[in-house]
């Protein structure tokens, strides 16, 4: 099994790790800071090293339960000490983006009791659906004076692995409409942004809200009778 750096320290930037095994196209290391996707965010790209060789890692992905670094050309030997390092711009603004997302979630699930549905998420932007019935600029202006307002209330965001049973007796760990959990996970990562939201998360954030910066609601949209969408974007 890689061990996922990731889940306890997303601000690593690069790493040294062993190449465990090789598969069509890529590599197995016994440690990673590459995030393999999920969730709505996307995988990490960067590149591995050994020495003066560089290998571009192009995708990072879950194969047969194995994390896969996807890499071009000759891959690396198996038992060679790599370095990887992160596209640390691209990871940096997909960590400010995915906290944005859980403060939008937050505030709606706070304010309007309203639970998330879908979304999705790139590099400052992204969106996300919700049981709404109705929406209108009105609403979609007081939302977006909320969450900014919780940005700049700069709350610690706070992240825990807690045996199972431990964290279902947190309330509403899941503000997803569905159950995303499987059964056979006995360990689970929860992401709070203290004062505001406590989810199960296995993404990458920023260490406190003011690192996301001001959040735009780009546009909303009717996505069924009972689903709508809102689009944010941050600044650069």
């Amino acid at each position: 099994m890689t061990e996922l750096l990731f889940q306890t320290d997303a601000y690593m930037q690069n790493f040294t790790a062993v190449v465990t095994a090789q598969v069509d196209g890529g590599v197995l290391l016994d440690r990673t800071a590459f995030y393999p996707g999920g969730g709505g965010q996307p995988y990490d790209i960067g590149s591995l090293s050994v020495g003066d060789q560089v290998w571009a890692v192009s995708k990072v992905g879950k194969v047969g339960g194995e994390m896969v670094h996807f890499v071009v050309g000759e891959l690396p030997a198996v038992g060679s000490t790599v370095t990887g390092e992160l596209d640390w711009t691209r990871r940096y603004q997909l960590m400010r983006t995915h906290t944005a997302m859980h403060i939008l979630c937050g505030v709606i699930f706070r304010d309007y009791g309203a639970q998330v549905t879908g979304g999705n998420m790139d590099p400052l932007q992204g969106r996300m659906d919700f049981e709404f019935e109705t929406m209108r600029q009105e609403l979609v202006a007081e939302i977006e004076a909320a969450i900014n307002r919780e940005v700049a209330a700069a709350h610690p965001v706070l992240v825990k692995i807690l045996p199972r049973a431990e964290a279902f007796q947190i309330p509403d760990l899941i503000r997803t409409k569905i159950n995303l959990l499987p059964e056979g996970i006995n360990e689970i990562r929860t992401v709070e942004i203290e004062g505001l939201d406590l989810q199960a998360d296995g993404g990458t954030h920023v260490a406190n809200t003011r690192e996301v910066g001001h959040i735009r609601v780009a546009d909303y949209k009717s996505k069924g009778k009972i689903n709508k969408r809102i689009y944010v974007e941050l600044e650069v």
